[in-house]
């Protein structure tokens, strides 16, 4: 029995932006980091602290996030000090709040000890709590992945098939 040709094998992959995305967001302490500077922890000492990451792993990727655009570094100096930098998103670095917020919303589901999870996101405004949800440029909600159709699209490359030997 041969297995159906899903639509989406005659489209290359090579220009993926899900690919993209994952390269900058792919390893673990990125998305930690980027949640410590959502939650207002900025600094660099700050965030090494409050999310254990390793030293040369934290210069690495806040390094890396302020290349890609996602941070920008801006200097403070405490009295007495030395001047230092804390980290601060960019307009590229805010439009990750809803993956941050899709991965907590997942982990709490799935992941959070008995008691609940350690941490809500709450609307200021009205104290409900904030979560992601899928909705159609109309405004239907998307219940369910086979709600959704993949296609190709604008920037989509066509894999052609292979020319037929020459017989020369």
């Amino acid at each position: 029995m041969t297995q159906p040709h899903p639509p989406a094998m005659d489209w290359s992959t090579e220009n993926d932006t899900v690919s993209r995305a994952m390269e900058i967001l792919g390893e673990r302490w990125t998305v930690v980091v980027l949640r410590e500077i959502f939650n207002g922890i900025r600094r660099f000492d700050q965030i090494r602290e409050h999310a254990g990451v390793p030293r040369q792993v934290l210069t690495n990727r806040l390094a890396g996030l302020c290349e890609v655009g996602l941070l920008v570094r801006r200097p403070y100096q405490e009295p007495g000090e030395r001047k230092r930098h804390e980290y601060r998103l960019t307009p590229m670095g805010f439009d990750v709040f809803p993956i941050v917020v899709a991965v907590r919303q997942w982990g709490d589901r799935y992941l959070a000890d008995p008691e609940g999870p350690p941490v809500t996101s709450l609307h200021r405004e009205c104290e409900a709590e904030v979560g992601v949800q899928l909705v159609c440029a109309a405004g239907h909600h998307i219940d369910s992945p086979r709600d959704v159709a993949f296609r190709p699209g604008p920037g989509a490359r066509s894999i052609a098939p292979a020319a037929p030997a020459d017989p020369a």
